[in-house]
């Protein structure tokens, strides 16, 4: 008589936030083997047959990094189920997304010897080497976020209530790892009805004139969408 494998469920967790302009994304060390004392994302296995998936991924973000994800908006990014992804078995995550604007600084819960945020740049260059596959992991999620810019006003989210072309432009330019054309930036984003308001007023610069004053206007789905420029030709 066939017998269904023994598999496995995890949640893993792709947090990201903006610090000092960077994109950043929340890594624990792990405590445990396999990988002791490599980074990894936040995560871990079902407690019970009882709990949900999304009802996992809030608790392991708190027993890992002591963050509330009740506060956050989760979203679910992917399934990865390689064969080989876990030495430990059969093993198939389900992964979340979060992004949101200067999250605090994580302590580490009992799951996790450390947790800190670290810049994508680090991550995606191989610089820092991930646990399990959660260098992909990674990838999928920063794409997920780059592709919510061009589509959402998901960007507004990251400034103060007003904020300059310059500080809206950052915003982008952090998460989508390029350098914009300052002209041609506010070019586009005029273009999109309801993206933008002004806030009236200005704020005073250290040095050039004066940058006027914006606020996040009604519009949540971007139509155009602010597509990625091609490097190549971006400035041209």
């Amino acid at each position: 008589m066939w017998v269904p494998p023994e598999v496995l469920v995890t949640v893993d967790l792709v947090i990201l936030t903006l610090r000092k302009t960077d994109l950043q994304v929340l890594l624990v060390e792990r405590g445990v083997e396999p990988y002791r004392g490599a980074r990894a994302l936040p995560g871990g296995f079902l407690n019970n047959a009882g709990e949900g998936i999304a009802e996992a991924a809030v608790r392991e973000l708190r027993e890992e990094a002591d963050l509330d994800g009740a506060q956050l908006h989760l979203e679910q990014l992917g399934t990865y189920g390689d064969p080989g992804r876990d030495p430990r078995g059969r093993v198939i995550s389900v992964a979340y997304l979060a992004i949101a604007p200067e999250l605090p600084e994580p302590v580490a819960g009992t799951d996790a010897a450390g947790a800190g945020w670290e810049p994508i740049e680090e991550i995606l260059s191989g610089r820092l080497n991930l646990a399990f596959d959660h260098l992909q992991i990674v990838t999928d999620g920063v794409e997920r976020a780059r592709g919510k810019l061009e589509h959402s006003a998901l960007a507004t989210a990251f400034c103060d209530a007003t904020f300059s072309i310059a500080e809206l432009q950052h915003v982008y330019e952090a998460v989508w790892g390029v350098e914009l054309d300052p002209r041609n930036f506010y070019r586009k984003v005029q273009k999109v009805p309801g993206f933008i308001e002004s806030a009236g007023g200005e704020r005073k610069a250290t040095n050039g004139r004066p940058a006027r004053l914006f606020k996040a206007g009604p519009t949540a789905v971007l139509h155009p969408p602010l597509v990625r420029p091609d490097t190549t030709t971006e400035g041209q």
